[in-house]
């Protein structure tokens, strides 16, 4: 793993432990020597993960598209910011570059962004990690819901698996290091005579 993209929310959400757990990620992988790939805001849980990577010796490439770039308030002080012409291309940059990908607490953009990459991966387009740091539960819910897809058979077991989860940041990167992908999603087909 030489890049992680995280994908996040641009706000620091209700609880302060959102922003020290993305910190505490941050450090982490400046410590291994990961770049993060990220949006490039230098707001909320982004610009915590953000600020602790640089603050630990790390590198950051933010992708950002040109009409977020004083919404979201790009970082100053990445070590490149990348600006692109839309969010689709934002994502296709972050795919190219990443060696895998983790998502922190966020709003529906942040969920947007996961369950496209998460599809990529299902579908074989990529062969990379994919983990939910589940600082103080935010993730409950989301890792429920595809307990419920698999138990009625709208999520393969060997998809199922592939979510990644751990709400230590220390812990989910030890995964991704031993992640070992699973084969392309199948499906039944008819037999026609």
């Amino acid at each position: 793993m030489n890049h992680i993209a995280v994908f996040c929310g641009s706000r620091s959400g209700k609880s302060e432990v959102y922003v020290k757990e993305a910190a505490r990620l941050g450090k982490e992988l400046a410590e291994r020597g990961i770049s993060l790939v990220y949006g490039g805001s230098s707001a909320g849980v982004m610009g915590a993960v953000a600020d602790a990577v640089m603050k630990n010796g790390g590198k950051v490439t933010g992708i950002m598209p040109e009409f977020l770039k004083k919404r979201e308030i790009a970082h100053k002080n990445l070590t490149q910011l990348v600006v692109v012409d839309s969010m689709h291309e934002r994502k296709a940059k972050m795919s190219e570059l990443a060696d895998g990908f983790m998502v922190l607490p966020g709003g529906a953009g942040t969920l947007e962004e996961f369950f496209e990459i998460f599809t990529w991966a299902q579908l074989g387009l990529h062969q990379k990690p994919v983990g939910l740091l589940n600082t103080n539960g935010y993730y409950d819910p989301l890792l429920s819901l595809f307990n419920h897809m698999a138990s009625e058979n709208f999520m393969e077991e060997k998809h199922h698996k592939m979510v990644l989860s751990s709400a230590e940041p220390k812990d989910l990167l030890d995964q991704f290091s031993s992640y070992s992908p699973p084969g392309i999603k199948s499906y039944l087909t008819e037999n026609r005579t």
